[in-house]
C-alpha cells in the first residue's frame, strides 16, 4: 500500500474518532479524552496543539499523530498518535512515526524529538526504539480506571548540541 501524509482537515476528525476501540486505547492515544472519543475533544486536542498531520492509504486515513509540545529549536512531543485498527501491523505506525520527525526537523528544526508510551501498550514500546528513541524516564500515571501504569518517556536526538 502507498502510504502519504497530509495536515489534518476538519472532515477527517470523525473517522479519527471511531480509530480507539477501547478505553485503553484511547487512553494510550489522549490519556485527558473519555472513552468514546467525541469530535469534540479531538478537535479541542488539535486547536491546543502543533503539526497534526493525518497518513493515508488508497485515500483512506489510516492513522493522526501531533505535537503536544513543539518547541522551534527545541524539544518537539509526540502526541495523540493512533493507527486505524485494520491499518495495524503494516508499518503504517512506522510511517506516520517517520513523518512526524520529518515534520519536527523541518518546521520546528527540533534538536529532540520525544514520545511517551505506557507500560500497556507493547506494540508502541516495541515500535519506538526499532525508529531510534532510547527512554529517559519513567513516571508513574493512573489509568482510565485508576490502576497504576508507568508512563515511558523515550527520546531521538535529531541535532547534537555544538
Amino acid at each position: 500500500m502507498h502510504l502519504t501524509h497530509r495536515p489534518v482537515r476538519p472532515d477527517d476528525i470523525a473517522g479519527i474518532c471511531s480509530f480507539p476501540q477501547s478505553p485503553a486505547e484511547l487512553f494510550h492515544m489522549f490519556p485527558k479524552a473519555n472513552y468514546p472519543l467525541t469530535p469534540a475533544q479531538l478537535s479541542d486536542a488539535i486547536a491546543q496543539r502543533s503539526g497534526s498531520t493525518v497518513v493515508e492509504g488508497n485515500g483512506t486515513v489510516l492513522a493522526f499523530a501531533n505535537f503536544y509540545k513543539a518547541e522551534h529549536g527545541g524539544v518537539c512531543a509526540l502526541g495523540n498518535v493512533v493507527v486505524a485498527p485494520a491499518a495495524r501491523g503494516h508499518g503504517v505506525a512506522r510511517y506516520l512515526v517517520a513523518a512526524m520527525i520529518d515534520l519536527a526537523r523541518q518546521q520546528f528544526a527540533a534538536r529532540e524529538v520525544w514520545v511517551s508510551c505506557f507500560n500497556h501498550n507493547t506494540a508502541g514500546l516495541l515500535l519506538y526504539p526499532q525508529l531510534g528513541f532510547v527512554p529517559f524516564g519513567i513516571e508513574e500515571r493512573q489509568a482510565w480506571e485508576g490502576s497504576r501504569v508507568a508512563l515511558v518517556q523515550m527520546k531521538q536526538v535529531l541535532i547534537q548540541p555544538a
